[in-house]
């Protein structure tokens, strides 16, 4: 295969790659610049093939050039962030991976760069943290409007419920950091706002920042903030930790967090201080972490999305919120909040739910928890028109939920496989819900389930593939 056919195999494969590829040869000429980094950069491919790259991006300072560092220093950029001017002078931020080709004998003969455009997610991140930094300011215009819950926010008489509303009550009374397991809409944010909301640190600032919800990239910048020069580009802000200081910081679904950075926030924990990207100056943080999850910390910590250490450290105080499903006879309660809640809103003179309308409710498993509920009850209520009492015509409980009332304990679960494939996924689901439950805990999780220790711990073992003997789990 002569030169040219190879750069029409490569031109090809760039072609089917989403992201931005771009290829000098060993003299800098580019041959390869797909439409993807053409749409990146805003530059046409007519004006990069065939030319030296640094007369083409002659804006970008030669140092900071990860394709000049690849072809004349053998030098690779891996994951690196970068904000320039594209020739246009519109800002662009990439994450850009850079590696030079050698030869046999060492010598660079080429250098390949991928670019994935972050330019609307930087902007976003930045626009959440001037955001954040203005609700943070004592006597923001803004502040009374933002929604606050406290403890008056918890409704219901459940005992079990009831058990974890007093053991938040007193994580209020100490700094100590709070681990809250449980389902998407159980309510793990209004539980950690109710702790700092009747905590010491209440005057200060609360900020909540869902870890999945920012791209890997840009998450440590947000919490930890960023230097000036400490990559192409960057400024001098605050993060997170800064913003919150004196307060308290929510991180949910801290396990979406990348293992690197857990690693880091774990010696931040440790500390007390932070670092901005890209700085050397430590910067002492004052600040309480709340941290949620919604799925079995130690499935979590066996798949290794969750680091170990770190939840040990984060776990001093624990909350495992019960699932709506195990606390039914709170449904009633909680139905009369919600009709209270959205009448005015809607325009409505809903006054009750009808026995029928409560039975339909108390029958179904909510997948989605309080918050679908409360989804159910604004449905009716919009579908009530004049009437005063909801029936169970209203009350319209979607097909999916109804089909992942079984599979939640059964899923998986095929009885046309034979009973006994049936009954070891039956086994295996009520398992794993008795250890999230349990939060982890293996004596707790077999007390539940009403057989011996050594008898889970086997059960364990056999699911996962490792002892359950955890001295930590006792």
């Amino acid at each position: 295969m002569n030169a040219r056919e190879v750069e029409k195999v490569l031109f090809e494969l760039s072609q089917i790659i989403k992201d931005g590829v771009h290829v000098v040869n060993a003299q800098g000429k580019s041959i390869v610049y797909n439409h993807a980094m053409a749409v990146l950069e805003k530059t046409p491919r007519e004006a990069v093939i065939g030319k030296h790259f640094r007369k083409v991006f002659s804006h970008i300072p030669l140092e900071e050039s990860t394709l000049a560092k690849a072809l004349y220093n053998n030098t690779p950029t891996i994951e690196k962030r970068q904000t320039y001017l594209n020739s246009f002078g519109k800002e662009v931020t990439t994450v850009n991976t850079t590696i030079p080709v050698t030869d046999t004998e060492g010598r660079v003969i080429a250098a390949i760069e991928l670019s994935r455009d972050i330019t609307d997610f930087e902007k976003l991140s930045n626009q959440i943290l001037d955001l954040h930094r203005e609700s943070a300011k004592p006597g923001h215009s803004g502040e009374s409007k933002l929604k606050r819950y406290d403890f008056s926010d918890l409704i219901g008489k459940n005992e079990g419920f009831q058990e974890v509303v007093e053991t938040a009550r007193m994580a209020a009374t100490s700094d100590a950091s709070v681990f809250i397991v449980g389902e998407t809409g159980t309510g793990k944010e209004l539980f950690a706002q109710s702790i700092h909301f009747d905590s010491k640190r209440k005057e200060r600032p609360f900020l909540a920042q869902n870890c999945a919800a920012i791209p890997e990239t840009l998450l440590e910048g947000m919490l930890f903030g960023t230097a000036k020069g400490g990559f192409t580009g960057a400024v001098d802000r605050e993060g997170l930790f800064e913003q919150a200081s004196g307060g308290t910081l929510l991180l949910d679904e801290i396990n979406a967090m990348p293992f690197e950075l857990q690693g880091k926030l774990l010696r931040v924990l440790q500390e007390d201080y932070i670092r901005r990207v890209g700085g050397t100056k430590d910067i002492p943080v004052d600040v309480r972490i709340i941290a949620t999850v919604n799925e079995d910390p130690a499935m979590l910590i066996q798949s290794g999305r969750l680091r170990k250490d770190l939840y040990y450290r984060l776990n001093i105080i624990n909350l495992s919120i019960p699932p709506l499903r195990e606390r039914k006879d709170d449904i009633p309660m909680l139905v009369d909040e919600f009709i209270l809640k959205h009448n005015d809103r809607l325009g409505k003179e809903v006054w009750m739910a009808s026995d029928s309308a409560l039975e339909k409710m108390l029958v179904h498993d909510f997948p989605g928890n309080v918050r679908e509920l409360e989804n159910l009850i604004q449905s009716a209520i919009s579908l009530a028109g004049k009437e005063h009492v909801l029936t169970e015509r209203h009350i319209k409980i979607s097909t999916l939920g109804r089909n992942q009332q079984e599979p939640h304990k059964f899923q998986g679960a095929d009885l046309e496989k034979g009973l006994d494939s049936f009954l070891s996924h039956v086994e295996e689901s009520l398992i794993r819900e008795a250890m999230l439950i349990a939060n982890g805990n293996i004596t707790k999780a077999a007390q539940r389930l009403k057989i011996k220790r050594q008898t889970l711990q086997h059960k364990l073992k056999k699911m996962n593939g490792e002892s359950g003997d955890n001295e930590e789990n006792r």
